[in-house]
């Protein structure tokens, strides 16, 4: 279980080292939620042609997901852990899937080609950049630097008029600086999926930016009231919900 292995502050979770400790016992754990419960959101997205990457992948296994939704275009999964990626690629020999590219690579220093993916996607792990953020409407500056390197990759690495999906507890109002800055050119949509509390599931699509520069709010109720009694709890979840539901 993933409880079993969570480091004993929140901010061992931008060790590196940490990461490879864990994966070197883990077998499988989803950050906010598995593949069905955002499915009727992501799968609208999808084309058989689509080129995908993962930014963090763990050893989730959003890619073997994918493959089944039909995209055959290419799917690459990145992690900064060999760990995880050396355990992936032996999870896919043993399954006998093929189509899943799995590379260790740095998040802040995307090595590919701009204009490489038609979609790319994060799950949680825009969010550890955030742990020990301090002040979440004002960030520290490595967060913001963090941030902003990680975001300009992805925007550099999609095609024209390709989306970027973010799924994260990062709210809007906190999220928007962010998304919105002037150097990128997407749109911004978010929705969000969940059971007492909710997760948010933003699509940005590059080149359609308009000149308000306003996302636009598909469903979004009131923000939820922390419920201690929630299940997900027991999880390692709520260390990435503090900075949202302490305020």
């Amino acid at each position: 279980m993933a409880d079993d292995v969570a480091p004993c502050t929140a901010s061992g979770y931008l060790d590196p080292s940490y990461w490879d400790g864990r994966f070197g016992k883990e077998e499988h754990y989803e950050w906010f939620k598995d593949f069905s419960h955002f499915r009727h959101l992501l799968a609208p997205l999808l084309s058989p042609s689509l080129s995908v990457l993962e930014v963090g992948c763990g050893n989730s296994r959003l890619g073997e997901e994918l493959l089944r939704e039909g995209v055959t275009g290419g799917v690459t999964c990145i992690d900064l852990s060999p760990v995880a990626v050396q355990r992936m690629r032996d999870r896919l020999v043993e399954q006998g899937t093929s189509g899943v590219d799995v590379v260790v690579a740095d998040m802040l220093d995307l090595p590919f080609e701009s204009e490489s993916f038609d979609l790319v996607i994060e799950k949680g792990t825009m969010d550890v950049l955030f742990v020990d953020s301090g002040d979440p409407w004002n960030p520290n500056p490595t967060t913001v630097d963090n941030v902003t390197k990680m975001l300009e990759g992805i925007h550099k690495v999609l095609k024209p008029d390709g989306k970027f999906v973010s799924i994260t507890f990062g709210q809007p109002h906190f999220r928007r600086r962010f998304f919105e800055a002037p150097e990128f050119t997407w749109s911004i949509e978010w929705n969000t999926f969940g059971d007492g509390f909710h997760y948010f599931f933003y699509t940005l699509q590059k080149g359609k930016r308009s000149p308000e520069s306003n996302g636009h709010q598909v469903t979004l109720p009131a923000a939820p009231s922390f419920n201690m009694l929630h299940e997900e709890l027991e999880s390692e979840d709520y260390i990435f919900r503090t900075n949202v539901d302490e305020l």
